[in-house]
């Protein structure tokens, strides 16, 4: 691999020439993007990370001297991709770069991709807020080019955070939205009970008794198989818990679900949530007693 690096620096030697010599018009930048190339690529091979990504973008700046956008929006992402192993900052503004040239090019799908591995790179920083907008620009250009599937994979993410944040009305409205377009699909069908259980979370999360089982029974006349499924029955007997106030019966169903269904750690975040809401209001009751 320490072939490959010495590779790598004579290429980029051998580039930079080129740029500070004289040449044809255009020809200069033509060659020297030739070597950069080959330079990026044996910088790869040796796994030279921020070597092989600042290289890609000396690449991309070659690709603009001619006026060639679509090589340098994809010099960007290259650079990204290699930037994504060490410096998720240089990443993203890598990608950010190369979704403005595409979007420049009329490219929406390929710049709704990039945004997408933004909004994946900011959540994997933790970054909720940042990963949210992302997924929002990426799922409208999904959207405006009408690929659903993946518009609705970035609309599932803005429902969790939206939840994670306490934006639970936002976030019962985009899993209802998901369970209407599913419920039409055949290949879609089966996850519909999913999309309503983590609305039903939500609704539990607000507290209000009245509007959980309205919206049980907006879920069963969506999809009639609902009321028969381990979901529904969870969200009832949750939504009767709460009625009752009752923690101990709380629990008694999520350990009884988890048992055969274990609970994601999003599922049960939002859960123990409530659980506490009610224990406060368990211990709010008994001091008035």
């Amino acid at each position: 691999m320490g072939d490959q690096t010495a590779r790598g620096e004579e290429f980029l030697k051998k580039a930079e020439k080129k740029l500070s010599g004289w040449g044809l018009f255009g020809s200069k930048y033509d060659d020297a993007a030739e070597l950069f190339d080959k330079a990026a690529n044996c910088f790869k091979l040796s796994k030279t990370w921020d070597r092989a990504g600042a290289v890609y973008v000396k690449l991309a700046s070659c690709h603009l001297k001619m006026d060639s956008k679509h090589e340098a929006a994809s010099a960007y992402a290259n650079a990204a991709h290699c930037y994504k192993k060490t410096n998720t900052r240089e990443a993203v503004s890598c990608l950010e770069q190369a979704v403005h040239m595409f979007l420049d090019n009329g490219k929406l799908s390929m710049s709704a991709r990039y945004y997408k591995e933004i909004a994946e790179l900011y959540e994997q920083e933790q970054n909720l807020e940042q990963a949210l907008s992302y997924y929002e620009k990426a799922a409208d250009l999904f959207q405006s080019e009408d690929i659903t599937s993946s518009a609705n994979q970035c609309k599932q993410k803005i429902a969790e955070f939206s939840a994670k944040v306490e934006k639970y009305q936002r976030a019962i409205e985009i899993f209802e939205e998901i369970a209407r377009y599913s419920i039409s699909n055949n290949l879609l069908k089966y996850g519909v009970r999913g999309h309503l259980l983590n609305a039903g979370i939500c609704q539990l999360c607000k507290g209000d008794v009245v509007a959980i089982n309205n919206a049980l029974e907006r879920y069963q006349d969506l999809d009639p198989t609902f009321s028969g499924t381990r979901e529904c029955k969870l969200l009832v007997d949750l939504a009767s818990a709460i009625d009752e106030e009752d923690v101990a019966k709380f629990t008694g169903c999520l350990k009884e679900y988890d048992s055969m269904t274990k609970l994601d750690e999003w599922k049960t975040t939002l859960l123990l949530r409530v659980k506490e809401a009610l224990k406060a209001k368990e211990l709010e009751e008994d001091d008035l007693t």
